[in-house]
């Protein structure tokens, strides 16, 4: 057992001897910090094993929704304990505050793991490589790994590392292990083979839709179609009476139906008839919530960043600008609907789940059932994308419920129309903003004000704190040009409608807005839209270095068809920076196509950079799906979209040619999940005033 106050010595243990090999614990930072905060004794995390067979087996604690992480993770082992790529193997993590937070969002999985899974993978080296030199008798400093071996640099002579694992166990751990010179590495920054692949490819792989558990029975919940809407009465005959059937029973979101299968339970939800009670939402609508937006605009606010005297700043401006820009409602529309497999007994409960938080799911699940946390195991399954949706754990609470309501295992499956009716959205946003310019032509003002729901503060409504509120200003309060005068304000405008993370959360909103903005005060300037950002960058700024990168592979200046025009767009989230030129045609009837996103990324160092170029590409796609179509609308306190036919997301043959360069950088990883989501939009709508004249100030594109 290790405790908070564990010294530097114990930071990497041995703690399992017994013949099965070598397996180190790596004192995760996050883990301690928890540890320190609640007073309690945890185990060191084990992250990496290799046994006698000489395969290595590293343990993943973040969610693998696609993006990549269970090959990441390992190759951040890999590298430094110089193992043969093709014997490592990966085991998901069960819910454990052994193993920190756990959460797989904020682009923090690599970031987070970057220090201590190396560090586990060069302590394994040198224990190794030690126990290599005791066996050939010769000085350690003879000795070198060598792709799953230890070869003695005199005499040629070579053994694999599962003859060396037990010996190497016994060994004192090194306190201070050497990592690499990376001029040396041989994985990281290269092309790898992917580790989930194969099985995915066919069709092997068990994502929490796939997952099945002995003498479950499949759940279908009928909800209220009103936004907080609650049950008066339901008649079951008809559910009951269609075949396979089992069981119908009440729980806080709605009337589920047990069945043998899951189109019996579709077929027995789609027979039951309940009489709902609407509630106080029954009237809310997209329109009522933008007049209350309006309103809210022009009552109290809260002070985000205040730079110099803006409003001076703008009174004696040369030449003004002030615009309003409206964004919506977004689903976050995984192709793999919510689903959760629970089985609850008396004095525990047991949960299966595509989560991107499983130990909130676990504390959740135990809180709902009055259990003590330890009592619950959540097995996080792959995921058929999150995009943040995963992080909430109202579908394992749910499931948890069912199933002792029913007393068996259920495994709760989500339609897609209860998916995009039930999410909880990215929030809808209203912005105010008024510029001014200078006699030569520079920013002199800038004034945002922000009119929001607050995730933190409409979750978490007990929560303490003052400035909770500013989750809705990021990517604003940061505005990275050098202004005299800057003021960013916040109007909190909470509503009924559930909020969530969103890929790239607040971000998506506000770097569209700032880069929109940014580029009808170049044009009042008189200036190009690359250059004036150029100038209102420092020269050492790394969002300057992209920005130059974008503009130079994407031919910035050069002449295109009639009918096309080119935007930039440039924004820093995550710690990592990303500029986007896009590329678009508009034709006699207003129809917009994306023809090209060229995309720069300064991520640190790249570990996978497959991984980050795919990561980028999907971010440039969620975001022109938003761009172009995304909306979620509400009448009568009822989300209006239920299918992929009104919520449209970007097709094959819409797809544009997307280009991502990556900045070659010694700095240590930041995150890619989700920086190039930001710049898309914006980009794309710069490209049609440069095409047509014409500005987008409220999203999708599809209504202007």
């Amino acid at each position: 057992m290790t405790s908070p106050t564990t010294t530097r010595r114990d930071f990497l243990k041995v703690v399992s001897v017994a013949g099965a090999g070598l397996a180190l614990g790596v004192y995760d930072r996050q883990a301690w910090a928890m540890a320190e905060e609640s007073g309690t004794t945890l185990s060191p995390s084990v992250y990496l094993s290799i046994d006698t067979s000489g395969n290595v087996t590293v343990v993943v604690a973040r969610a693998e929704m696609g993006q990549g992480v269970r090959t990441a993770i390992p190759m951040l082992v890999a590298e430094e304990l110089e193992a043969d790529w093709d014997r490592i193997r990966v085991e998901q993590a069960l819910a454990d505050p052994k193993y920190g937070s756990m959460v797989t969002g904020g682009s923090q999985s690599i970031r987070t793991s970057w220090e201590p899974l190396r560090k586990a993978g060069a302590t394994a080296r040198e224990m190794l490589i030690a126990a290599a030199a005791q066996e050939w008798r010769v000085e350690p400093s003879t000795c070198r790994a060598e792709r799953g071996s230890i070869v003695h640099g005199t005499t040629g002579r070579k053994m694999e590392y599962g003859k060396l694992v037990e010996r190497a166990a016994r060994l004192p751990v090194p306190e201070n292990p050497l990592l690499k010179n990376p001029a040396k590495y041989r994985i990281i920054g290269k092309k790898v083979r992917r580790l989930d692949s194969p099985d995915k490819l066919r069709g092997k792989a068990i994502f929490g839709i796939d997952t099945r558990v002995p003498g479950m029975l499949i759940a279908a919940i009928q909800r209220s179609p009103v936004i907080g809407g609650s049950v008066k009465r339901f008649d079951a005959a008809g559910a009951l009476a269609t075949p396979g059937v089992r069981r119908v029973v009440q729980v806080h979101s709605g009337v589920a139906v047990l069945a043998d299968t899951t189109w019996a339970a579709f077929q027995g939800r789609d027979n039951l008839v309940v009489d709902w009670d609407d509630g106080p939402n029954a009237r809310m609508s997209s329109a009522s919530i933008a007049k209350m937006f309006q309103e809210k605009s022009a009552g109290e606010v809260r002070i985000a960043r205040n730079d110099g005297d803006s409003a001076a700043a703008l009174a004696s401006a040369v030449q003004k600008s002030v615009a309003t820009y409206e964004l919506p409602f977004l689903a976050h529309a995984p192709l793999e609907p919510m689903n959760c497999i629970a089985h609850t007994r008396a004095d525990s409960a047991e949960i299966w789940a595509p989560s991107q938080s499983p130990l909130v799911a676990r504390d959740a699940v135990a809180g709902a059932l009055g259990l003590p946390p330890e009592k619950v195991v959540v097995h996080p399954t792959l995921s058929g994308g999150g995009f943040g949706r995963r992080l909430w754990p109202d579908f394992a609470v749910e499931a948890a419920l069912v199933s002792r309501a029913a007393g068996t295992p259920v495994k709760v499956v989500w339609t897609r129309e209860e998916d995009m009716r039930h999410d909880f959205y990215r929030p809808a946003s209203l912005h105010r903003l008024a510029a001014g310019i200078d006699g030569n032509g520079k920013l002199s003002a800038w004034q945002h004000r922000i009119v929001a729901p607050s995730i933190n503060i409409q979750l978490f409504p007990e929560g303490t704190g003052e400035n909770r509120w500013r989750d809705a200003v990021d990517g604003a309060a940061q505005l990275p040009y050098t202004v005299p005068s800057i003021l960013v304000e916040y109007a909190m405008a909470n509503t009924p409608v559930q909020i969530l993370w969103w890929r790239s959360v607040y971000n998506s909103q506000n770097a569209f807005v700032n880069e929109s903005f940014l580029d009808e005060i170049a044009v009042l300037a008189g200036k190009d839209p690359f250059e004036y950002r150029r100038e209102l960058l420092p020269v050492d700024s790394r969002l300057r270095g992209v920005l130059e990168l974008a503009a130079k592979k994407a031919g910035w200046g050069t002449p295109l068809p009639a009918g096309m025009g080119r935007g930039i767009a440039c924004h820093a989230c995550f710690g990592s920076f990303v500029a986007e030129v896009a590329e678009v045609s508009v034709d006699s009837n207003g129809g917009v196509r994306v023809k090209r996103i060229v995309s720069a990324v300064d991520c640190g160092r790249a570990v996978n950079p497959d991984g980050i170029r795919s990561q980028i590409e999907g971010g440039v796609i969620i975001g022109l799906t938003a761009a172009l179509y995304g909306e979620i609308t509400i009448e009568n306190g009822r989300v209006q979209q239920g299918n992929y036919d009104a919520y449209k997301l970007l097709r094959y043959d819409e797809t544009p040619e997307i280009e991502v360069h990556i900045v070659g950088s010694e700095k240590d990883p930041t995150g890619v999940g989700e920086p190039g989501l930001p710049p898309v939009a914006p980009a794309v709508c710069n490209a049609i005033y440069a095409a047509t004249g014409k500005r987008i100030r409220r999203l999708p594109i599809r209504l202007q």
